[in-house]
């Protein structure tokens, strides 16, 4: 029996250890760092061993009931017992040794911005293309005047383009992530961040040349190659988005945080810039190279600012201590492993361990189960949120519509609809910087999660506009609506975020990213069936 393992060969083992730290052995609990003295120490080893001051060899109780969260180093919660840090190490500390030093500061906050730079990246581009509506309808125009022989108007590609690009970015997102968490073992973080935005770069340097470029004659070739553009954006944006959220979870949590705040203030970036070409009224080709231009900036300005990240201190520090685990990525303790056995009966083929043929890929089932709840919390947020969001949200008009004022006519959908909800949105995710409750083990998250159903029918009262089956308005003023859509995105920011940081943080380090990967997965799913679920909401009202 292998050192650190059950039976006879395990106790000898541990009572070989002599004044080293007791084993936890409560079934459930993730013991991390176990190594056998025999071992010759090393670099890799010491972090494993105990010895980084505040180290995440931390047990974390992954099956108990109570509130506790004991995390990895990559947390900022503060375990409630702190008994287990305040044990001695397995060796004595070598003087001099790199780990012994005190954990450095991010000085200027330097690594959250560029977390958070990177998360605006990750989904500007995306919120440019659904922003220039106006680009595309004044691009698409001649295909709605065009006439097939028999005299009929051809199927009028403005009026369905968004979800024609509804679809070609959610099939590829699906089937990218599945592709990113095979590979996540064999192609390395770094490769696929700055491969995916070189894709995005120059796929936008294509949309940009083709913004003042005549394609009257060849509108049709146009829409197609826009909807290839739309799929290699999507597919690449994907892989960016879910490899740096794993590579987060070797950092603390206001970094996985950062990111995600990010992601909103993008969105709010593109609502503020639509408004103001609104007010501008400029020429719609200007404007659309205006956006496209900023999308380009922005990606350039992220490649720069990745490669500024590992030359950090406070980054070399962490990505130096999760690269030193003689653990792949994806590949759990042996300790892990004997736990699962002993707590749930699993053999341990279950799973691929140090040596096996399958270490490549990140054992699923164990990140499945562990991240059921969680999972769940992230797909029914972003489910309800895209069954409102824009599809019903978007179509409540003002009460004063007829009024003739500029701000129930003209600025009324995009103030409420578009900015508010981002704005919410942000401020939802921003909290979580300071807040964060209930934790990942309370039922009270996932109760809060499913309250937001009762969204659904507060937006379908409203004056939303054309009805045709539910014909009584309740929230009859404007107040209602801007008030419903501050609510939604609030929650779908805190509670999505929280949902979203918690899942890489209850599992081991050595899937810390792999888990990054899975929560992403459950993201992609819920806008996927949420925006598919959205028409039939629609055809409800």
């Amino acid at each position: 029996t292998s050192p650190g393992r059950g039976g006879a060969g395990g106790r000898a083992w541990e009572a070989r250890r002599g004044t080293g730290r007791a084993v936890s052995r409560r079934p459930g609990a993730v013991e991390l760092g176990q190594a056998p003295l025999q071992t010759p120490v090393s670099e890799s080893l010491l972090p494993r061993a105990g010895l980084e001051p505040h180290s995440g060899n931390m047990a974390v109780d992954l099956e108990d009931g109570d509130d506790r969260f004991q995390h990895s180093a990559n947390s900022a919660y503060k375990p409630v017992n702190t008994s287990f840090q305040e044990e001695e190490p397995l060796i004595e500390e070598p003087v001099g040794n790199r780990y012994s030093l005190q954990k450095p500061k991010d000085h200027l906050n330097g690594a959250y911005v560029i977390f958070f730079i990177m998360g605006i990246c990750s989904l500007l581009p995306w919120n440019f293309f659904i922003t220039a509506k106006h680009y595309w309808i004044y691009k698409l125009q001649n295909c709605s005047n065009q006439q097939d022989p028999n005299g009929h108007g051809v199927s009028d590609l403005r009026d369905y383009f968004e979800s024609y690009i509804s679809i070609a970015s959610t099939v590829p997102s699906v089937l990218c992530l599945i592709g990113n968490f095979v590979l996540v073992n064999r192609i390395s973080a770094s490769i696929r961040i700055l491969s995916s935005l070189a894709i995005m770069l120059a796929v936008f340097v294509v949309i940009t040349v083709l913004v003042k470029m005549d394609t009257s004659t060849w509108t049709q070739h146009f829409f197609v190659i826009t909807i290839i553009c739309v799929v290699i954006i999507s597919s690449a944006s994907t892989i960016f988005s879910s490899s740096i959220f794993g590579l987060t979870g070797c950092f603390p949590m206001k970094n996985s945080q950062a990111l995600i705040s990010g992601q909103a203030m993008g969105g709010t970036v593109s609502a503020v810039a639509s408004v103001v070409d609104l007010a501008a009224a400029a020429d719609v080709t200007d404007s659309a190279l205006a956006y496209f231009l900023t999308a380009d900036v922005f990606i350039i300005v992220c490649i720069v600012v990745y490669l500024i990240l590992p030359k950090l201190e406070y980054s070399r520090y962490y990505m130096r201590s999760h690269k030193g685990s003689t653990h792949p990525a994806g590949v759990l303790p042996s300790s892990y492993l004997e736990e699962v056995d002993e707590s749930q009966g699993i053999t341990n083929s279950s799973f691929p361990a140090k040596g096996t043929s399958d270490q490549n890929i990140p054992p699923l089932r164990p990140i499945l189960k562990k991240t059921a709840v969680l999972g769940f919390c992230v797909f029914y947020v972003f489910f309800i949120s895209i069954l409102i969001f824009p599809s019903i949200s978007s179509s409540i008009e003002s009460v004063n519509k007829d009024s003739g004022s500029l701000w129930a006519n003209k600025y009324f959908i995009p103030l409420t609809s578009f900015l508010l909800y981002n704005f919410a949105d942000w401020c939802g995710r921003q909290i979580t910087a300071w807040i964060q409750a209930p934790g990942p083990k309370s039922k009270l998250l996932p109760a809060l999660v499913l309250l937001r159903t009762l969204s659904l029918p507060l937006f379908m009262l409203c004056n939303y506009q054309p009805r045709s089956h539910i014909k009584m308005v309740i929230f009859n003023k404007d107040v209602y609506p801007a008030v419903f859509i501050a609510l939604l995105g609030l929650s779908n920011g805190y509670l999505g975020t929280l949902a979203i940081i918690y899942g890489p943080k209850i599992l081991p380090k050595e899937l810390a990213e792999a888990t990054g990967v899975v929560m992403t997965f459950y993201l992609t799913l819920g806008l996927a069936l949420g925006s598919a679920c959205s028409i039939l909401l629609v055809h409800l009202i």
